[in-house]
């Protein structure tokens, strides 16, 4: 039974919260973050140049009209090219723009734990051979006591 009412609860808590994600309006702060100025190539949000205005004036028109994200960004492609989109696409040759920072941050992170790895290791005082024993070997310490006897006065 209380599985039951705190899955409710869930629910009832849950559901406007879907529910306003879903409606939520297209805005213009929004699309100008995502597309960029096609003649200095900064952020819309950030240009002051007349092509900029033009395209403000295009996207309230179509957020007026009802049109979603995506469609707004479609049609600012058909208009002014692939370049007006601040991110690249997730396909084809533009997917590395993705991938390249992943693999550097895994290899870097990787070498930051190889290196704390060794750090550690010298600081107990292993050897870099990893034997458990750091003196001589017991044939080599008898030669020495050997050597040292022979050189006592």
């Amino acid at each position: 039974m209380k599985l039951l009412l705190t899955l409710l609860l869930v629910l009832v808590v849950a559901l406007p919260g879907f529910a306003m994600a879903a409606t939520q309006e297209t805005t213009l702060p929004e699309i100008e973050d995502e597309v960029m100025c096609p003649i200095c190539g900064t952020l819309l949000g950030l240009s002051r140049a007349p092509a900029a205005e033009r395209q403000r004036v295009f996207i309230r028109a179509m957020i007026r009209d009802g049109a979603e994200t995506e469609e707004i960004k479609d049609a600012l492609v058909v208009e002014y090219g692939p370049q007006v989109l601040a991110l690249p696409d997730d396909e084809g040759i533009n997917l590395w723009a993705y991938v390249v920072p992943i693999l550097v941050f895994a290899l870097a992170a990787a070498g930051v734990l190889w290196a704390v790895i060794q750090w550690r290791r010298n600081q107990r005082g292993d050897p870099p051979g990893g034997s458990a024993s750091p003196g001589p070997a017991t044939a080599d310490s008898q030669r020495l006591d050997q050597d040292m006897a022979r050189f006592d006065l």
